[in-house]
């Protein structure tokens, strides 16, 4: 059944209503507006917008390990303490 069939029934207020609950389901992944941000306000900001990860201040040019994992970001700063690559989970 196509999304068009399901939506035929309902009023636009369901719809918006549905609307509203994907995007309360969606869960921030990376926050490219953070780039050249102070890394300290970044981090704040990435643990504020998704409670479930712990954001890590990381200084350009260390040694990490490379596993992936869900509750993790990186904000990589540079020696001004700025953000230097989008953060993202990883």
């Amino acid at each position: 059944m196509s999304s068009e069939s399901k939506d035929a029934g309902k009023s636009s207020q369901q719809k918006e209503e549905d609307k509203s609950l994907q995007k309360k389901d969606e869960v921030k992944s990376s926050w490219p507006e953070l780039v050249g941000v102070d890394g300290k306000d970044a981090q704040k900001t990435a643990e504020k917008e998704n409670p479930a990860v712990k954001a890590a201040i990381v200084p350009e040019g260390s040694f990490v390990i490379m596993d992936f994992r869900v509750d993790r970001v990186r904000i990589w700063v540079d020696e001004q303490g700025l953000v230097t690559r989008v953060p993202k989970i990883g």
